[in-house]
């Protein structure tokens, strides 16, 4: 098998935000041709979760996404921040954006959100047990509903093409798969 990976001549950043940074790349491909102006997008690396309640419903959650200009149906997750773990930073953003804490944790998937682009990990989990702790601790930028669904309904929502976000629909096909339930 060949070889494909390009080798990184050099790198720029463009702009460095914290939410967002851009570089530009030169890369040498294995056929030898240069490359001078390839961009990638830096995010933090990002985690969602299928999260259970102790009698077996779903959390999902709705919020407005600017980049798109809609309200998502979405499962529960964020960003990852500097030095936590993956699920560390599960557990702390879903009793931040639902007021829940659970009694088991399990990773079952990561995906890239566009490899050709972009550099971050989406870390997928299943959460078991959930029982409400607390109320919802939001950051300025959220505004976010809770609601509950049965896995039946789950997958109907995901029939309807009603939950749109690419990586919660992965993160939900590798928690339904680890569970036998698809």
């Amino acid at each position: 098998m060949s070889d494909l990976k390009w080798d990184k001549i050099s790198s720029r950043y463009l702009v460095r935000e914290k939410w967002a940074t851009l570089r530009v790349d030169t890369c040498k491909m294995p056929d030898g041709t240069l490359i001078d102006d390839y961009y990638v997008l830096e995010y933090p690396d990002w985690v969602n979760a299928v999260a259970f309640t102790e009698d077996d419903q779903v959390l999902l959650i709705r919020q407005y996404r600017h980049g798109a200009e809609e309200v998502f149906l979405e499962i529960p997750g964020g960003c990852i921040d500097e030095g936590e773990t993956p699920e560390e930073a599960v557990v702390r953003e879903l009793l931040e954006e639902t007021g829940y804490a659970f009694d088991s944790i399990e990773k079952v998937g990561e995906v890239y959100a566009n490899p050709s682009t972009a550099a971050n990990l989406s870390h997928a989990f299943v959460l078991q047990g959930g029982r409400k702790v607390q109320e919802q601790h939001l950051d300025g930028r959220e505004e976010i509903e809770v609601l509950t669904v049965s896995i039946p309904e789950l997958k109907e929502l995901l029939l309807k093409n009603e939950i749109k976000q690419a990586l919660h629909v992965s993160g939900i096909f590798f928690a339904l798969a680890k569970l036998g339930k698809l």
